[in-house]
C-alpha cells in the first residue's frame, strides 16, 4: 500500500496510512485514536523520539513549560498553527518541566522552541513566541 508511516500518539503503533486518507481522520488501527489531529497533543520523550524517528509525515514540536509567559501567549498560536496544518504536519507539545530528559536530549537551552523533524531528523528550529501564520509558514516549507 503506497501511503505514509505515522505513529499513535497515544499508543505508540505504527499505522500505514494512504495518501487519500490523510486529509479524512485516519485512525489508530489499534486503539482506534485520531492520526492526525487539528489540537497539538501533549506528549513524552518516548512518544516524541518513535514518532520523530518513525513518521513520514513532518513532526513539528512544541518544546514548553507552563510556568513560562512566553509558551503561555504561543500555545494558543500553536493550536490555531494545528489546524492550519491538518494533513501537511502534525504538531505536538512535549513540557520540558515535566520531561526533563526531552529538553536535555534535544538540546532545549530556551522555551518556546519549535522544532521540525522530517525522515528521521532534525530539519528545522526556532525559539521565542511567534503567531500561528508565522508557525504555518514555518512548518509549510517542510
Amino acid at each position: 500500500m503506497a501511503g505514509k508511516k505515522i505513529t499513535c500518539l497515544s499508543c505508540g503503533q505504527i499505522n500505514a496510512v494512504p495518501f487519500e486518507k490523510l486529509n479524512e481522520a485516519p485512525k489508530c488501527g489499534k486503539c482506534k485514536a485520531a492520526l492526525m489531529s487539528d489540537t497539538p497533543v501533549d506528549v513524552d520523550l518516548a512518544t516524541l523520539v518513535k514518532a520523530a524517528q518513525t513518521d513520514d509525515i513532518p513532526l513539528v514540536v512544541d518544546f514548553w513549560a507552563p510556568w513560562c509567559g512566553p509558551c503561555k501567549v504561543m500555545g494558543p498560536e500553536f493550536a490555531k498553527a494545528a489546524t492550519a496544518l491538518k494533513g501537511q504536519a502534525r504538531l505536538i507539545k512535549v513540557d520540558t518541566q515535566k520531561h526533563q530528559s526531552a529538553g536535555q536530549r534535544y538540546g532545549i537551552r530556551g522555551i518556546p522552541t519549535m522544532v521540525a523533524f522530517k525522515g528521521g531528523r532534525e530539519v528545522k528550529r526556532q525559539s521565542g513566541a511567534v503567531s500561528a501564520g508565522a508557525i504555518t509558514n514555518w512548518a509549510k516549507g517542510l
